[in-house]
């Protein structure tokens, strides 16, 4: 059975298509990354899967049923939208969304005293929500969110607001969870994190589905004809020379993809001695990478500087 089955959905607004003709599944026990750009239709995917706004056609299957409100027990739901009562205490706020999902007394409590010390958190049980600062507000969201125990997580941008501290503690709490039988289905344009925990992804761009698939084959269809590169110096050169055919050029570290029969070693020996080489990695392209060639540059960065 697959978590998800999403059948040829579309859904306009007046004349503009949010999402076109997209179809999924995703199975069970799996990570699965939804990316594309801004505006590309991944939050209003979530909301029809969700039930909140209805396809103009197709049909979604969550769990093996039509989605309804007991459904939806079975379901954790981070919005991308954040909404928590500002002057509630933090312990009564997790207590009173926990009877919302049908947990209550004891269990509820104890479960809540669990996900606090899990986040450390404990110290603010009876602080109000406003005197949390946002990526603690972001913690206390999805402690909400998974406290029932649900079968399917879905989180609409979970990393935001989140240091680099906290965005693992996320991450390794998303594949705990996977590995105690739970599917998650998460947006994001935040590409190292998809690399990270992600078993499949799809990329939407301009409402349709350009790129759907285990992750690991995807690169591998991709080639090994891109090299990574950390350096010191004036590398501007690099992009004039005739074996390369597209370069991600980050400052001081790059992305190159190579023409097809170009070695590798050459283009190495040909770096030697005109810039300080700390790293030469040739490697399947990064997922950033193919972002990029999916999406066009345009739109790729308009999306990775948000």
């Amino acid at each position: 059975m697959n978590a998800l089955e999403i059948e040829d959905i579309t859904k306009k607004f007046g004349d503009f298509y949010a999402v076109k003709d997209l179809s999924l599944k995703i199975p069970q026990q799996t990570i699965f990354g939804l990316l594309g750009p801004n505006g590309a239709g991944k939050t209003t995917t979530i909301r029809m899967v969700m039930n909140i706004i209805i396809p103009d056609k197709g049909s979604i299957r969550v769990l093996d049923k039509k989605m309804d409100e007991a459904m939806k027990e079975r379901i954790g739901y981070l919005p991308e939208d954040r909404g928590l009562y500002p002057k509630m205490k933090v312990g009564e706020h997790l207590y009173f969304l926990s009877e919302l999902k049908g947990l209550k007394g004891q269990e509820a409590r104890k479960r809540i005293d669990l996900w606090l010390e899990r986040f450390d958190l404990t110290d603010w049980k009876l602080k109000k929500v406003e005197e949390l600062s946002r990526g603690m507000q972001q913690k206390i969201q999805f402690i909400a969110t998974v406290i029932h125990d649900p079968e399917l997580i879905i989180l609409d941008e979970p990393f935001s607001g989140l240091d680099p501290v906290n965005t693992k503690l996320f991450k390794d709490i998303m594949l705990e969870m996977k590995k105690n039988g739970r599917t998650i289905i998460f947006s994001t344009h935040r590409m190292e994190q998809v690399e990270m925990i992600c078993d499949n992804i799809c990329l939407i761009n301009k409402a349709k589905m350009v790129l759907e698939g285990n992750l690991s084959h995807i690169k591998k269809q991709y080639g090994k004809n891109s090299v990574v590169l950390d350096y010191d110096g004036d590398a501007s050169f690099i992009q004039s020379l005739p074996e390369i055919e597209k370069i991600d050029d980050y400052g001081k570290f790059m992305e190159i993809k190579l023409k097809e029969q170009t070695d590798p070693q050459e283009l190495l020996n040909t770096l030697v001695g005109k810039i300080r080489i700390t790293k030469f990695e040739v490697m399947e392209p990064t997922l950033n990478a193919i972002f990029i060639e999916k999406v066009g540059e345009k739109d790729a960065k308009d999306t990775l500087s948000h």
